[in-house]
């Protein structure tokens, strides 16, 4: 069973994560955290030394819950491709279209607002995408060695392809509300996928 200090640091992270991600990280203030979980400043310095200590664990929890939503169901699945397709249903069906975070994902909103203030942390935010790129990558040339793609395929670039386009879908998404970038994101990618697979 959890602790109550333990219940209300998740509570700072999850109040923390929704404040980033409706106003982000350098307009929100302590006070406006300490605000939305009832706590003082001094309360919530029981907990993190530092508005950047908040953060690093709202995104250590997001990715968390990232990696959750979009693995879901993966390791199941034998056929590195259809690995491929589940995972791109999963970003775009049941994390973006869900609307998993009311402010959007913090992970995608954070990478622009850091790329001004802050190129470490947004370094590491790519590191991140790089790492699920190398994931993609892996599927490929499992597919590759089971004689299932096309010959001469760049597959670095496909799997940088697919993450920029599911990326990208993140931002759109967020300012439009509008499904239809999601879905035709979620389709196309689907059918460039099939395109990839050699034909017996």
């Amino acid at each position: 069973m959890s602790s109550k200090g333990d219940l209300t640091r998740q509570n700072i992270i999850e109040k923390a994560m929704r404040l980033f991600g409706l106003k982000g990280y350098y307009r929100t203030s302590l006070g406006d955290i300490a605000e939305a979980t009832n706590l003082t400043k001094g309360g919530l310095y029981g907990h993190f030394q530092s508005k950047e200590e908040i953060w690093n664990a709202t995104y250590e929890e997001c990715s968390r819950i990232w990696q959750g939503i979009v693995l879901e169901g993966v390791k199941d699945i034998d056929d590195p491709l259809e690995r491929l397709q589940q995972v791109i249903e999963n970003s775009m069906k049941r994390y973006l279209g869900a609307g998993v975070f009311e402010g959007g994902c913090i992970l995608f909103n954070s990478l622009v607002e850091f790329s001004r203030e802050s190129p470490d942390v947004s370094n590491r935010i790519l590191r991140g995408f790089a790492g699920f790129s190398r994931l993609l990558q892996s599927w490929l040339q499992e597919a590759e060695r089971k004689g299932m793609l096309k010959d001469g395929l760049d597959i670095p670039a496909i799997a940088n392809f697919i993450v920029i386009s599911l990326s990208g879908a993140g931002p759109l998404y967020a300012s439009s509300k509008d499904p239809i970038v999601w879905k035709q994101t979620m389709s196309q990618l689907k059918l460039y996928i099939d395109h990839l697979r050699k034909v017996e």
